[in-house]
């Protein structure tokens, strides 16, 4: 089974204290169109899990360009300020051997801390980790490529 998880691009500061509907900023657009063109040769996803604010559906778009006819699965449980456990038992349920996940950083760092049984890493604007495992579970995970977009 394989797991990736990509950070959205760069977005647009809160106006107004809304955070939801922070936009990508021309950059962070250039940097989900970079690490689309880097998956679409390494994934072949059976369903995508997003975020529902703004900035991590404009980063899933640019997926969606290469991969049409894959399913978007909009999930409460991994905005910014959930709880990475949660949303990990709430991906174990998910019956699809290949699963995109595009969120942000605090949750997809935290997620993958608890499926490596590794230390803390943060992750940049728009990386993706790509992870292999028999099933989503704490510590059954091995990260077999990444990328950080270059702009």
């Amino acid at each position: 089974m394989q797991l990736t998880l990509v950070r959205h691009g760069e977005a647009a500061p809160p106006v107004y204290g809304n955070d939801i509907s922070r936009p990508l900023t021309p950059r962070g657009h250039l940097q989900a169109a970079e690490i689309a063109g880097f998956l679409r040769k390494k994934i072949q996803p059976d369903v995508f899990v997003v975020s529902p604010l703004l900035r991590a559906q404009e980063t899933l778009s640019y997926l969606q360009v290469y991969f049409k006819d894959v399913p978007v699965v909009i999930c409460n449980a991994i905005k910014p300020e959930d709880d990475a456990k949660v949303a990990v038992e709430w991906l174990s349920y998910l019956p699809y051997e290949s699963i995109a996940v595009v969120c942000h950083m605090n949750v997809v760092a935290h997620i993958s801390t608890i499926l490596t049984m590794e230390s803390f890493h943060p992750y940049s604007l728009a990386e993706a980790r790509i992870f292999d495992q028999v099933v989503i579970a704490q510590g059954l995970s091995t990260q077999v490529n990444s990328y950080i977009p270059t702009v």
